[in-house]
């Protein structure tokens, strides 16, 4: 017990350590960036050697690090992201405090990252984006959850927990702090966030889930249904491809909704889909930033085509990222969404219906935008150069984690705790 507890806090302050020594090199952006990642490496050491009993395995909070160093890997090294790469730094070790710590101080560690994620986005708002202040207000709601879960008790404990889960792991209509996170959040803030906020919602959802009242799940259930169709439509209707890509996580967190409001279950394979999901999203935001990278922050992307013959190793990485968003084989979005349907009752045939067009859907918004980018006219006013090496490193190592997430076997991320439950609810499936 005491090695955990001496672990645990190695893993939470070493980012935060990483953070304060980055101030040092604040004058030299290349050594900053580099600090910054290699702060995240040693950060995998201490969780490596914590011992964990997590309903939803310790597979989470293992790539909480590693897609922190992703994030930070694939940005450019330019001063105006010197600041995002050390919240990065500081949002890491608030998001493993809430995961690797109990209650109440993962309570604590939360509303310290909630309130440093809703500080991030009220200096970053514009009056371009109004809609910037419901997802700010959203935040704030989550934030009271926490409150209300750390001061009361069951049930406004775990309704309080529930609704905190519904901002991070966007459920409709809780969805738009999930959109403004990663659409308004600096440098490489979105694709990092893009893991970090279902990952740590995920973490309450498995602890408040199963002691939610029947008519609550009911409810959860019907939203995730709404939301599911929701986002796939927004995201069909989308030219702006965070949006886009924001609007997809709406719909494919829907199904995980779906599924767990039936079961009361969050397990490993439930983490599974999150850190897929999660891994997709982050990679196709870091594809999308080499892009503005090279064209500028606002570049409209159906002004840019011709990619496949001009960036051949960016078009291998970009095809391969949206295959795996898509739900294809061999990725971890396939293996962790049939995990879920098969290995738990499905509630309804029309639910599941919906859920397969979401599914679906998600073929046609991402290819079409995929095959925008990458083929058509290859425009002469256009100055084509592929991804640098720390760029293909980013988007390779998410590719990597993609594949082994899709093709290794569910008992490595299955804690003590999980098993117990998955025994419990195959022993409910007829």
């Amino acid at each position: 017990m005491t090695s955990a507890i001496i672990y645990s806090w190695l893993a939470t302050c070493i980012p935060l350590i990483g953070a304060l020594a980055g101030r040092i090199l604040w004058d030299d952006a290349p050594q900053l960036k580099k600090s910054c990642v290699i702060w995240c490496l040693i950060t995998v050491a201490p969780i490596l050697k914590l011992t964990t009993n997590l309903p939803e395995g310790a597979l989470l909070l293992g790539l909480l690090p590693i897609v922190a160093m992703i994030s930070i890997l694939g940005q450019p090294v330019q001063k105006d992201h010197r600041l995002s790469w050390l919240m990065t730094m500081v949002i890491l070790g608030l998001g493993i405090g809430t995961i690797a710590h109990p209650a109440p101080l993962s309570q604590l560690f939360l509303l310290a990252l909630l309130v440093t994620i809703t500080g991030l986005l009220v200096r970053h708002h514009t009056i371009l984006w109004p809609i910037s202040w419901w997802g700010i207000s959203q935040f704030c709601l989550a934030a009271l959850g926490v409150i209300v879960a750390a001061l009361t008790t069951h049930p406004l404990s775990s309704l309080g927990a529930l609704v905190t889960s519904a901002v991070l792991i966007p459920l409709l209509p809780f969805h738009t702090g999930y959109l403004i996170a990663l659409t308004r959040l600096p440098g490489n803030l979105p694709s990092f966030s893009a893991f970090l906020l279902p990952a740590v919602g995920l973490h309450l959802m498995a602890s408040a889930l199963h002691i939610i009242p029947a008519a609550i799940s009911g409810i959860v259930g019907l939203l995730a249904l709404i939301g599911a169709l929701y986002g796939a439509v927004k995201a069909l209707a989308q030219t702006r491809v965070r949006l886009m890509l924001s609007y997809a996580g709406l719909s494919f967190f829907s199904m995980l909704w779906w599924h767990t409001s039936a079961s009361s279950l969050a397990t490993s394979r439930a983490a599974v889909f999150v850190a897929s999901i999660g891994l997709a999203t982050c990679g196709l935001l870091i594809a999308w930033q080499i892009i503005r990278t090279r064209y500028g922050d606002d570049v409209d992307p159906s002004s840019i085509s011709g990619l496949a013959s001009s960036m051949p190793r960016y078009a291998v990485l970009l095809s391969l990222l949206a295959l795996a968003a898509m739900g294809l084989p061999p990725f971890g979005v396939f293996a962790g969404l049939t995990g879920l349907l098969l290995h738990a009752p499905i509630p309804s045939l029309i639910g599941l219906m919906i859920m397969s067009s979401a599914w679906l859907a998600a073929s046609w918004y991402l290819m079409s935008a995929v095959q925008r980018l990458l083929f058509g006219t290859r425009r002469g006013d256009l100055r084509y150069r592929d991804v640098v090496q720390q760029e293909w490193a980013a988007l390779t190592v998410t590719i990597v984690i993609l594949t082994v997430l899709g093709l290794a076997p569910i008992e490595w991320w299955t804690s003590t705790a999980t098993q117990s439950m998955a025994g419990t609810l195959s022993r409910a499936i007829p």
